[in-house]
């Protein structure tokens, strides 16, 4: 009896794996098993990279508020008290976007945050 191999499976695996490395340079692209590992570790980086990248823009946001209330007169930990005090909804990316294209809205913010900071 002929050995079965299940050559249509495994056709479909390697092209599906090959697909995946499109893009990789010299042996990584076409040999199965470095292809394989570095599929693997590529995949394990970008999943890496998208917790990154939500961390580093919310260090930016941080980083732009931070600029703009201390031109308000106030430090970045007391701006957000001053907010949480005052009971303002808006989150740090809302925040961010008004003090690049709004700064005399964003300074009514920080003027807010300094009166409820007072009480």
């Amino acid at each position: 009896m002929v050995r079965a191999t299940n050559a249509v499976y495994s056709h479909r695996k390697r092209k599906r794996l090959m697909k995946q490395a499109k893009g990789f340079v010299g042996d990584r692209k076409n040999h199965r098993r470095l292809t394989s590992n570095c599929v693997l570790q590529a995949m394990g980086f970008s999943y890496r990279g998208r917790k990154q990248r939500k961390k580093d823009f919310r260090s930016l946001w941080i980083q732009r508020l931070s600029v703009g209330a201390r031109l308000g007169g106030l430090s970045y930990s007391k701006f957000i008290q001053g907010l949480k005090n005052a009971q303002c909804l808006l989150n740090r990316k809302a925040l961010s976007q008004m003090a690049i294209q709004d700064p005399v809205g964003f300074s009514a913010v920080v003027g807010r945050a300094k009166l409820a900071l007072r009480r």
